[in-house]
């Protein structure tokens, strides 16, 4: 299932290539390297308490800056990024914290816009692929467990808004994702349907990325 998920992303990226260029052969497309710092959690419209909870990680890949005229573009991008919550806890039995953790190969599609020659805005959609997922656990209690991807929705989709600053070849930015998709299945337990988690995905990520050509 992951090897036809990642052929046709391959597949998609090689079309759009070819059909943006087409229009714009005299422009030179951009091709590149990134990788930065992610901060994301869950929200949920039961629990506003999610929204702190606020777990590390990163994200890394490659993007292509395809132009459309000189203020605008088109900029794919394939990535490896992490999401997930973090939930501490101190009561009567003890204290620590459980992080939730969800590793996804994401496909970002922005539209870019130049600003200026070294400021742009960014916004556009993802749709991203769960590859693997755990909860661990570090205090009164001490765990470390996979989480069955068939257990969860593999497949997650949202919005995507940021801004770069470019100092060719790097450039740095910050971008936010908001999920609009549920994390959790829906399931049925004796007679009870419930989704676990029963959350999206947030994510605020600062980003460096280094053009190749």
């Amino acid at each position: 299932m992951q090897s036809k998920f990642l052929f046709a992303l391959a597949f998609f990226m090689t079309a759009t290539f070819g059909a943006l260029q087409a229009q714009n052969e005299n422009v030179t497309t951009e091709f590149g390297v990134k990788g930065g710092f992610n901060m994301s959690n869950f929200l949920s419209d039961d629990d506003e308490a999610t929204d702190e909870n606020i777990l590390y990680g990163f994200n890394a890949g490659v993007y292509a800056t395809l132009p459309i005229s000189n203020f605008v573009a088109i900029q794919p991008e394939i990535l490896f990024t992490t999401r997930g919550s973090e939930l501490e806890y101190d009561n009567a039995f003890g204290s620590g914290n459980t992080k939730f953790k969800l590793n996804y190969i994401e496909v970002p599609l922005l539209v870019r816009v130049n600003i200026t020659k070294n400021f742009n805005l960014q916004a556009g959609g993802y749709a991203s692929y769960l590859v693997s997922s755990k909860v661990t656990g570090d205090g009164a209690i001490d765990f470390d467990e996979e989480i069955d991807t068939d257990d969860l929705n593999k497949f997650d989709a949202g919005i995507v808004a940021g801004v770069g600053v470019d100092f060719s070849p790097i450039s740095i930015g910050v971008r936010y994702n908001y999920g609009l998709t549920t994390i959790g299945k829906e399931r049925t337990i004796a007679g009870e349907t419930f989704r676990a988690p029963d959350a999206k995905n947030s994510n605020l990520s600062l980003y460096l990325s280094y053009k190749l050509n």
